[in-house]
Formats: structure tokens, sequence, C-alpha cells
């Protein structure tokens, strides 16, 4: 489901600001917009959730902690709100980017082209997720979702299947 009044930002290849428009204007056609994906670890592990049937697309695919499309410079503070609407995360949590990377997914009836900073935080506290937007969540070992993305890609999210890899290597090696 799209938020009728809901604006994400169009970007050049170098994540330069063009426009903003609406959201399901943004997915209707394969337009290049900002977004973020979270990643929460504690201990050795990685917050993954399920999203929710009732999402636009990606319904009931494992993901990372959560992604949005932020519209401000400032990416870490609308990373943490998003956590709070999603995952009922009130606390801020430090987060620092990773890498970024532009992926690019056509999906039933909407284009996902997005240029993703990807977001890397600690957490240990509680989480109360917002049953709209999330089916399910589970903290898993990283040797666990190593596995699990070679076995099982189906079951994951078009932009983890690219970005948990190069997310895990760039844990492994820091």
């Amino acid at each position: 489901m799209f938020e009728k009044d809901k604006e994400i930002l169009l970007v050049d290849l170098r994540d330069s600001p063009l426009k903003k428009i609406k959201k399901f204007e943004g997915h209707k056609k394969p337009y290049l917009h900002r977004a973020f994906s979270v990643y929460l670890i504690k201990d050795n592990k990685i917050l993954i959730q399920k999203r929710s049937k009732k999402k636009y697309h990606s319904k009931g695919l494992w993901a990372n902690a959560c992604c949005s499309h932020p519209i401000t410079e400032n990416i870490i503070k609308e990373a943490n709100q998003r956590l709070s609407e999603e995952l009922g995360i009130t606390e801020k949590i430090e987060m620092k980017e990773l890498f970024n990377f532009i992926y690019f997914a056509q999906l039933k009836n909407v284009y996902e082209y997005e240029f993703d900073h990807v977001l890397l935080g600690e957490y240990g506290g509680e989480i109360n997720p917002n049953e709209d937007e999330v089916e399910d969540y589970k903290w898993i070992e990283i040797s666990e979702l190593e596995k699990e993305l070679v076995k099982n890609p189906k079951i994951f999210a078009p932009w983890f299947l690219i970005s948990a890899p190069i997310f895990l290597d760039k844990i492994k090696n820091s």
C-alpha cells in the first residue's frame, strides 16, 4: 500500500537530488530514487524482518531491519524515524553508512530503481513491530544467514540479495 501523500526524491547516478515526486508515481516507472537500508547487529547476529503481506511489493519476503526513501540529506535521522515506525525502536541508534549501490528490479506492478545507502547500527533493545509493516522478525547468526542466502534466495527481497553479501563481507573484514 502506498502512503497517499508520501514523496520520494529522484536522484542522478551520483545521488544528486533532481526533484521530489509522489511515491506512487516514482514506482510506476523506472525512476532512480534515493533509498536506505538499515542493518542492525548485536553480538554475532543480524536483525532481519519479514515484510508484511500488506506491503505493496515484496510481501512476505525477508529483508534487513528496515528500508525507506529519505528526502533530506539527513539519512540517518530519517532511518531512526523509520526504525520507530516499523519496529517500534524509539531510542536513537548511532549508525554509519557502510556503502551504497544502485539496483533495479521490475516487480509485479512497480519498479524498484534505487540509489540505496546501506547503514549499520548496533542495537540490543526491545522491538515492537508495526504489523502493517512487519509480519515477523528474528535475530539470525551471520553464518546461518550466509547459508540461507544461498539455499533459499526466493525468501528474500531483491535488494537484500544484493546488499547482504556485500554487507557481510564488509563487517567480516572490518
